[in-house]
């Protein structure tokens, strides 16, 4: 079967809930260590003593399309009838000329069939386009699958906030994770 991406309207689909779930066996375990000449950092992929799952449910705010803080925010993905499928939303940081993607899901039952490859490569298109200088994203360190599809996809690590979510995302192994796609550099900023 054949899908189509198809631009989403903010006047339709402002506040539709993206269900990001998933259930890891692993984690990147990032470890920080301090020393007199500087630091040294480690992000090394390590097993669950038993898998664990995240849901949108169990976070105060869950992802949801064209949130008021993401100005000129675009949402392109896959409809069923009503049903949200897959989608991929954008959107710029003028001040560092870079794109990101703030929303990134595919239904369980469209992966492995390309279709995340094909929303990610509109948003690279898009930063094309636009003369962006790097497209990014976040994910999370336990998300081990989503971090292989994005480095499949030709992102790499560019940092992470070890505090993102809450004061002890280290010991929890929960560690916001940012990764790029470099493009060429262009004359803008």
């Amino acid at each position: 079967m054949e899908y189509q991406i198809i631009d989403l309207p903010k006047e339709k689909w402002e506040n539709t809930l993206v269900p990001i779930g998933y259930t890891t066996e692993e984690y990147y375990n990032i470890t920080v260590e301090q020393r007199a000449d500087g630091f040294v950092m480690e992000m090394k992929k390590q097993a669950f003593p038993q898998p664990v799952t995240h849901t949108p449910w169990e976070y105060d705010f869950p992802d949801r399309l064209y949130e008021p803080h993401w100005e000129r925010a675009h949402a392109r993905g896959i409809v069923c009838g009503k049903k949200l499928m897959a989608v991929v939303e954008t959107a710029p940081e003028e001040w560092s000329n870079r794109l990101r993607v703030t929303e990134f899901w595919v239904d369980e039952s469209l992966r492995g069939k390309g279709v995340g490859h094909a929303l990610m490569e509109t948003a690279k298109e898009q930063a094309r386009q636009e003369g962006r200088r790097v497209l990014i994203l976040e994910t999370q360190s336990c998300n081990v699958n989503a971090i292989g599809f994005y480095l499949h996809e030709g992102f790499t690590l560019i940092g992470f906030d070890a505090c993102c979510y809450r004061n002890n995302d280290l010991d929890r192994k929960e560690v916001r994770v940012e990764l790029g796609w470099f493009l060429q550099e262009t004359n803008k900023k």
